[in-house]
């Protein structure tokens, strides 16, 4: 390291070691072709390059608010967010649907209770109108083999 100190102070400054480093002789012909064609390719590649940047700062600019919020965080979150308070509100419906059947229930119970024995006959159904049901239902069972052979009388034709 003492050498090159030494040798600095010998050469006589900073224009003697430029001129060491610099040849003595100009550019060749290659070399000034090489520089002409390859400055302009540089420069537009440079330009190119730059207007890349600036065209992706804009477009993060433009597209920062929908990227948040359709973000990995946020998405869920929401989602989240929406399913609580659909859970919230289903459960209060339910609840006050169990709720006010629960108090049909029990004043259907009280108006048997606090009616008259004459009234009790009336409130609970008698035996001839679960008669009536069961023949209609008997009724309809006899029908339904008469329709299927109607149906595929029809589709055969």
């Amino acid at each position: 390291m003492a050498d090159r100190g030494q040798h600095r102070q010998t050469t006589g400054g900073i224009t003697d070691s430029v001129k060491s480093i610099v040849p003595d002789r100009g550019p060749t012909k290659t070399q000034a072709l090489a520089v002409a064609t390859l400055f302009p390719t540089g420069g537009i590649l440079l330009s190119l390059s730059g207007l890349a940047l600036a065209a992706s700062v804009v477009g993060l600019g433009l597209l920062a608010p929908i990227f948040l919020l359709f973000s990995p965080v946020l998405v869920p979150a929401a989602l989240l967010m929406a399913l609580a308070v659909t859970g919230f509100l289903t459960s209060g419906a339910l609840g006050l649907g169990g709720l006010s059947s629960l108090a049909c229930f029990a004043r259907a119970a009280r108006d048997l209770v606090t009616k008259a024995p004459d009234d009790t006959a009336q409130a609970i159904p008698s035996k001839g109108y679960g008669a009536t049901i069961g023949q209609k239902a008997k009724d309809t069972a006899q029908a339904i083999p008469s329709k299927a052979q109607e149906v595929a009388g029809k589709t055969d034709k």
